[in-house]
């Protein structure tokens, strides 16, 4: 938990329709037809990567941390970060995302994905994905997609996917006609 004017704490179920709210105060109904929303979709967002912030006991911000697959590699998508009106330009959203970026890398992220704007990202260490070394299905102006690097290493590449997905299954030739999961090791029938 970290304290300021703030008080910044993980998200609760109890929080879920004040943060709806705010939601579609600060994007509106057209939020459930942007391509980030699209990919978030039906995928459980990681709850121990979900923070809001509050000033006396009102929920003022909060930012949200869903699972993806870059290619094969593993990471996040942040968004919504959301603020309320009444509370733009007080530092919230600075801290919330500075929040979020600590606890993923502490708990081993390898980096977040998001669409947004680089003027004010990049001061928080986001870099523009250079065009078309990710890949989103749907709309989206490349010029906002950013990714932060958390570990160190390479910039992810390949198309996001919601969710940690298994690779797909891997035909091989066997007289039993089983199809291996090479990453898993388990086997499933073919049909």
């Amino acid at each position: 938990m970290i304290v300021s004017k703030w008080l910044v704490r993980q998200e609760t179920p109890a929080d879920f329709s004040e943060i709806e709210q705010m939601q579609a105060e600060a994007f509106g109904p057209a939020r459930f037809e942007r391509t980030a929303f699209k990919i978030r979709e039906g995928v459980q967002q990681a709850s121990q990567l979900c923070f809001v912030g509050e000033l006396n006991g009102e929920i003022a911000g909060s930012v949200k941390l869903t699972p993806i697959m870059i290619g094969n590699s593993q990471s996040m998508l942040l968004g919504p970060l959301t603020v309320k009106a009444a509370y733009k330009g007080q530092g919230l959203g600075r801290l919330l995302l500075t929040t979020v970026a600590n606890e993923a890398k502490a708990q081993g992220v390898q980096s977040i994905l998001l669409v947004g704007d680089h003027p004010y990202y990049g001061p928080h260490g986001y870099e523009q994905v250079p065009h078309g070394q990710i890949t989103l299905r749907g709309p989206v102006d490349l010029d906002r997609l950013l990714v932060l690097k958390l570990q160190g290493g390479q910039m992810p590449t390949g198309a996001v996917v919601g969710g940690y997905v298994k690779p797909a299954l891997v035909a091989t030739k066997q007289s039993d006609s089983q199809l291996v999961d090479v990453m898993q090791g388990s086997l499933a029938m073919a049909t």
